[in-house]
């Protein structure tokens, strides 16, 4: 591709792209926040964020809850700690390893959100017919912007998802058919981590792009690597 071809007509200036691009590539799975709080009108701003994702059908199947009293984040705090005990478990010979990794920021964080799947998403077909699972991918693109406008503004955000959906579904007092995929720990760090915590601490790391992209069918390396070396 020609670097100096010219871009879209409806393409953002430079610097825009260029911050679009960065607030991606620093986004971080936080673990370790620093208290204090996250103003009203700022958190409003961070949810209405979310709420313009993109969603299968225009379903919009993305509940937020707002977790603010210490006796309710106590008892999610241990429904997650069961769970990572049986999480290490499963995990055999890197259970001790596992055991030594920080997985959530529950009581730390600033703000704590349940975000849910709505009831009655069965009443929403388009889009959902052979794919009913669109309505997890819609509520992930809405974390994702929420994640993201966080970042922008400064604040860290994890993902925390190791717990009993329905033990937590009983705790919030979800109806019939909604179902929680996220706990989100929301609020001001001391620092982002300079690389995804798990790659730092040798858990895991970033599989190369070219590994994954395919041209045609399954397993055909594309030929926009050609050039490259993986990376």
């Amino acid at each position: 591709m020609d670097p100096d071809a010219p871009l879209p007509s409806h393409a953002y200036p430079a610097p825009d792209r260029a911050a679009l691009y960065r607030v991606i590539a620093e986004r971080r799975d936080m673990r370790h926040f620093a208290g204090g709080e996250v103003a009203p009108a700022l958190l409003r701003r961070l949810l209405e964020a979310a709420h313009l994702a993109p969603s299968v059908g225009f379903m919009q199947p993305w509940r937020f809850i707002r977790i603010q009293q210490a006796a309710t984040r106590q008892r999610l705090h241990g429904l997650v700690e069961a769970e990572r005990v049986q999480t290490a478990r499963a995990l055999g010979e890197r259970q001790d390893e596992f055991m030594r990794l920080k997985v959530e920021g529950l009581l730390d964080a600033a703000e704590v959100l349940a975000v849910a799947l709505a009831d009655g998403r069965e009443r929403h077909v388009f889009g959902r017919r052979t794919l009913p699972q669109m309505d997890l991918a819609s509520a992930a693109c809405a974390i994702q912007n929420l994640w993201l406008a966080a970042r922008a503004e400064g604040l860290g955000l994890g993902w925390v998802s190791l717990f009993d959906p329905l033990a937590v579904a009983q705790e919030l007092a979800l109806p019939e058919g909604a179902e929680v995929i996220a706990l989100l720990c929301l609020g001001p760090v001391t620092t982002f981590y300079e690389e995804p915590m798990l790659q730092q601490l040798r858990w895991a790391r970033r599989a190369p792009l070219a590994d994954l992209v395919f041209d045609e069918r399954w397993g055909r390396r594309s030929s926009l690597f050609e050039d490259c070396d993986g990376a």
